[in-house]
């Protein structure tokens, strides 16, 4: 899949910058158009009754981020600043969602405790509701380009197929994938990267393949330790429920990979 319709979120906080940045790298660099959807938390901007909505703090925080998004974009064709005139949280969250749904890659960034502008649960939401691919960039670190040194998370599950696909049009040209499967079977996951190693070949991208053999919990920490010891730039993985890791309750391996990531990270569910 090409990529070119993207959405990048925007907010008061300091990170937008570089949510920005690599949104407008991407977009130059696949030829697409890029969409930033302004949307944060009502009391952020002090809503106080229906009938002083839209207050002034909201309405010169719009107007300060169209000017940056318009600035940033001005090379880019087609460029598009939005935003969501809500006050509730749970209404900024779902209508993002929605938005998110017609886009080929969505660029949003990883929470930050103490963040009073971003819904908390606005990341987990997108990823397991939007139906697309989405890129979480952490709240610490410059990053100027992805998928250079991606590591793909693979379980053989149908979520880790789709983030895997989803990751290729960033993953082209890449100096060099890794592939980590955690499996209690030697032989098992060993096959299954085999597959991967060859799907990942025809597309022109070289990989490496491990298997970590399951023995215990913190499957993981383990990911986020190679992730780390291949200077990897991009975590490729499925998010649904466990990831499908042995040992891990629903949901709890998208939630830690959201709360402890270093590098940007493309899930899909």
């Amino acid at each position: 899949m090409a990529l070119k319709d993207l959405i990048v979120h925007l907010d008061q906080s300091q990170r937008t910058a570089a949510r920005l940045a690599l949104a407008v790298s991407l977009a130059r660099e696949h030829g697409a158009k890029l969409v930033g959807i302004f949307a944060q938390r009502a009391h952020a901007t002090k809503v106080g009754v229906v009938s002083t909505w839209p207050s002034e703090e909201f309405t010169q925080a719009c107007d300060a981020s169209k000017a940056v998004f318009e600035a940033a974009t001005s090379s880019l064709p087609g460029a598009q600043w939005r935003y969501i005139n809500r006050g509730g949280e749970a209404e900024v969250t779902r209508h993002f969602v929605d938005l998110s749904r017609h886009a080929d890659l969505v660029i949003v960034g990883q929470h930050e405790h103490g963040d009073h502008f971003v819904p908390e649960e606005l990341v987990a939401e997108v990823v397991t509701g939007c139906g697309r691919p989405v890129l979480i960039l952490p709240y610490i670190g410059h990053f100027v380009e992805v998928g250079k040194t991606p590591l793909i998370a693979w379980n053989n599950a149908p979520e880790a197929a789709r983030a895997l696909n989803d990751a290729l049009p960033l993953m082209v040209g890449c100096k060099q994938a890794y592939v980590l499967s955690a499996s209690a079977r030697l032989e098992d996951g060993e096959a299954s990267c085999a597959e991967v190693e060859q799907h990942l070949a025809t597309h022109g991208i070289p990989a490496k393949t491990e298997v970590v053999l399951v023995q215990d919990f913190g499957i993981m920490d383990v990911l986020l330790n190679r992730t780390s010891d291949r200077s990897a730039d991009l975590l490729v993985m499925g998010a649904q429920g466990s990831i499908g890791f042995p040992f891990e309750s629903r949901g709890a391996g998208t939630r830690h990979i959201l709360k402890h990531m270093t590098v940007p990270v493309l899930m899909a569910s």
